[in-house]
């Protein structure tokens, strides 16, 4: 039997700060490490970008390919539909390296204006074809906090502090 080497994982100690020179260093070196990760993920993104030009590049061709040979085995289907699909009774033809279909999409509705649509189907009495959502005004109950005391469900959470952390830091400008 192999002995299994186990991991005992532990969190980070915190550094205990003991005046203000020491909060004001440790605030300097957060910057730096933000600025270090800023610059690592800018570096990261700049390679990523070069991998993908470059397998996009590779793939190319291929893609050029499949779209003639795609097009061409649609034009030649369809010439022979009916022979295909055996005058409408399936909607696959079979080949010996894959297969063809013809498949309806669904229905489906195209709004553009629409302002001007709702308006007109108000006018015409089709308001049945107008969605009216309902949902709690946040603001509202923010502004009379009182008004919904007790109401099951709701609660008003106020008295909430977040610690931020923002260390200094300088842009380089630009010089035009």
């Amino acid at each position: 039997m192999s002995s299994k080497k186990t991991r005992i994982k532990t969190e980070a100690a915190v550094v205990t700060l003991r005046d203000q020179h020491e909060v004001d260093a440790a605030l300097a070196e957060i910057g730096a490490a933000q600025r270090a990760r800023q610059s690592i993920e800018t570096e990261m993104n700049a390679k990523l970008a070069e991998i993908k030009e470059h397998y996009e590049a590779l793939a190319a061709p291929h893609a050029a390919v499949i779209a003639q040979l795609g097009e061409g085995v649609r034009i030649w289907c369809e010439a022979r539909r009916a022979e295909l699909t055996k005058d409408g009774r399936t909607k696959t033809a079979k080949f010996g390296a894959g297969e063809v279909s013809w498949r309806m999409r669904p229905p489906s509705v195209n709004v553009r204006s629409e302002g001007i649509v709702i308006e007109t189907l108000k006018k015409l009495g089709l308001e049945r074809f107008i969605r009216t959502k309902e949902s709690v005004n946040k603001e509202a109950i923010l502004a009379e906090p009182s008004a919904v005391e007790g109401i099951k469900g709701l609660s008003v959470v106020t008295g909430k502090e977040d610690f931020v952390i923002k260390p200094f830091a300088t842009e380089i400008e630009e010089v035009r």
